[in-house]
This record gives C-alpha cells, structure tokens and sequence, in this order.
C-alpha cells in the first residue's frame, strides 16, 4: 500500500502525465495556480497574528481608529468558504453554490475561498488570522471547482449579479483568464448601476499562457489589483501587470485560514481582497458614499511606487487604507476608472439599459453568451499543516488519476492491436 507521502508524490506524476495526454483539454478549461508542496511549517492560532506582516506594512491598525467594516456585506466569488472556520464563525452570510446545486457557498473543498474571505473579515480575536475590515460580513459565493477553476466565465457573471441582488456591496474576484467575456461585463455593469465596488486580480504569471492582465481585472471600472512584496516597495516578480493596474496590495509570505488549519500562500488573489477589506472600511465609515467615491478615495490615497503617477506597473500604488479613511477629497461624479463603454451597456450611475442588464441573470446572461471563456484563481499555497480529509482528498485524487491514466493507455493499446493482422 502507498504511504500518503508516496501517493502524494504519485498524484503530482500522474497530474503531470494527464495534462501531457490532454493537453488540448486543459488548455481549453484552463490550468488552475500550481500549489507547491512543503514541509508543514507549524503554524498556529497564537503565531498566526505575529505571521500577518501584511497588517503592519498597510498600518491596518490606524484604519481600525475610523472603521473596522461594520454593516458591509462583501460578496467572495470563489471556490466557498469554510464558514465552521474559526477565525470565520459568525462572519459568513448564507451564499450559493453554482457548482453543486446541494450547497450555499459555505463549504471550500480547496482553501482558495476561505483563504480570500479571512484576509477580508477573519475575526478580531486574540488569535488567528484577522481581517483588515473584521466587523464586515461575506457573502460566498461558489463558482471555482475542486480544481480551483471554472469552465466556462458564464459563471462568474451570475454570481455577480446573485450578489448584487442580495446585499453586496463589494465584490472580491480573486480569478480570471486571458478571455474577455461579455456576459461577465455585462454583471460587472450591473453591479456599477447599482452602486457596487468590484475588485478583481490582475493574475499570476505562473499560470497564465498570456502577460496581459487578467479578465475581469482589465474590465473598465474594476479596481485591478497587482501584488507587490513583503517590503511594500517592490512589485512580486510574480504578478501580472499592465496598464490595466490600478493599485497593488501585499502578495507573498502570506498566511492565511483553510479549512481546519492555516497555510502560507502567495498570489494576487490574495492580493485583492485587501483592496475589497479596504473599499468595506470605506462604505462602513460613509454608508451614503457612492461606488465611484469609494474607489477614486482608493485610488487618490494609493501610495505612489515608481514613476510618479499612475505607471502600468504599480497603478496608482500601494492600497493605503488609513489614507482612504482620513483624506478630504473633493466629491467625484463617476467612477474615473470606467473610462471607456466596455461590452456591457450600464456604468456606473446609470440606470441598467432594457433588456442588457436587468436582474434575471440566467437569461440575460444565457443571451450575452457565445462563447466558453475559462479561467481559474491566482494564489498559491507555498506550505501548508495538512489535516486528516485533506490527506484522504489527495489520496482518493490520486487513485482518480491512476486510473483515469491506466484506461487512456489501455484504450491506446487496444486500438494499436484492432489494426494488426
């Protein structure tokens, strides 16, 4: 029998070997981020709080003078989130599952959901992750598969718009694609006219076939989020970015809540939910505050890194969020960012146009649809404290695998000998 360390190491063979088979179908579906595998480092509630560097480097205590996101709801379109999370019980809102009909959001077979939701709303305790807006509330909703992707950006588009007619009044979309979708931008435009903050990723280049930013990060209006190094003064060689970039926010040597544990992650997924903690801080303090104040006070406050101004590396710069809570800006019309009419029809302010951006999602974005635009999320998992089901999930993976692979090579076999005589 194969130990769980030896069918580990099988899985990660068979993975590989899969994708060369099918390579064709995985680059249709689009590969999920790679999660490197380590030895556990031994994380814990107590050196959770001191592992959390992110909250020093964006004086998160000083925002927490002005708001700590009571009466918020943020929507976390995702693969779940784990809402029996210590750090999460009592955060996490009854949500949807698009994935299994079954559910409500509030389970996460991968982490990658309640990883994003902790960083936003984890509990202020005196232990574990805490979240830069604590006092929010998330919204799950599921749209990444056991393999942290999703077929088909169709979606995504209901989810947003689920979310929007059920209280949200900022969405975190840590995924993405190389793909433009205009049932996505048609829901992001939907949110805008209902007055509705979207933050968004701009990916990871360890798993995108492209450099460009990432879609929706580069849809018109979405606050497109870059990750930056521990140092706050560096852009993650990892990131993606472009002119697209609006701001950038810590990515790497993270640590992060998962189902039943923590783990040390990495990406601009996680980048972007500290741009969404931060717009709740803002719609917390100033409940009336329209979406396009809340981002331009993101965007004016931003810490500015290279260039002076907005450059396509950094955007604007480094999220500030004592700076979006404590600045006198004068009041803005619109949201700047939504520059340009995208593949949607209502912007922000504008009444949804009959017929394109009404709230029956299934139909609308059923007619808007022509084409399956994949993607997947952009955050990684560098270490992790396995539990128990976690083991049992990549053990019964691995035997998937196996045998997924072994009747591909038989059926191979067997079509090599129908033709001998």
């Amino acid at each position: 029998m194969l130990t769980g360390a030896a069918l580990t190491g099988a899985a990660r063979s068979l993975r590989v070997a899969v994708a060369g088979v099918f390579a064709g179908v995985v680059a249709t579906v689009g590969l999920p981020a790679t999660v490197a595998e380590a030895a556990p480092l031994p994380l814990t509630d107590d050196s959770v709080r001191a592992e959390q560097w992110h909250l020093r480097t964006l004086n998160v205590t000083g925002a927490w003078n002005w708001s700590m996101g009571a009466g918020v709801t943020v929507a976390v379109i995702d693969s779940g989130v784990d809402a029996k999370h210590v750090d999460l019980q009592g955060q996490v809102l009854t949500g949807l599952d698009l994935v299994d009909t079954k559910g409500d959001g509030d389970t996460d077979l991968v982490g990658h959901g309640t990883t994003v939701a902790a960083l936003i709303a984890g509990k202020d305790d005196a232990a574990g992750v805490v979240g830069i807006a604590p006092k929010a509330k998330i919204l799950p909703i599921r749209v990444l598969d056991q393999d942290n992707r999703y077929d088909d950006a169709l979606i995504v588009a209901k989810g947003v718009r689920w979310a929007v007619d059920h209280g949200a009044r900022v969405i975190n979309l840590s995924l993405g694609g190389s793909g433009s979708s205009p049932a996505l931008a048609a829901a992001i435009d939907y949110a805008f006219a209902k007055d509705v903050v979207v933050v968004a990723c701009t990916g990871n280049a360890s798993a995108s076939s492209s450099t460009g930013v990432w879609y929706p990060a580069r849809e018109p209006g979405v606050l497109a989020v870059a990750g930056m190094e521990r140092s706050g003064d560096t852009l993650w060689a990892g990131s993606i970015t472009g002119a697209q970039t609006v701001v950038t926010a810590p990515a790497t040597k993270l640590v992060g809540a998962r189902p039943g544990s923590y783990w040390n992650v990495q990406g601009t997924s996680f980048a972007a939910p500290m741009v969404s903690a931060t717009a709740a801080l803002i719609r917390s303090r100033w409940p009336d505050m329209p979406a396009g104040e809340v981002v331009n006070r993101i965007i004016k406050t931003a810490r500015d890194r290279g260039p002076e101004g907005r450059d396509d590396k950094y955007g604007f710069g480094l999220v500030d969020p004592t700076g979006a809570l404590t600045a006198e800006l004068p009041a803005v019309a619109g949201n700047p960012l939504d520059t340009s009419p995208s593949p949607g029809v209502a912007r922000l302010g504008a009444a949804p146009v009959s017929g394109s951006a009404q709230s029956a999602p299934d139909k609308l974005a059923d007619a808007a649809h022509d084409s399956r635009v994949p993607g997947h999320n952009a955050g990684s998992a560098v270490s992790a404290r396995p539990t128990d089901d976690a083991r049992k999930s990549r053990g019964w993976w691995a035997a998937a695998a196996f045998f997924t692979l072994s009747a591909a090579v038989g059926l191979l076999i067997i079509r090599r000998f129908a033709h001998v005589t």
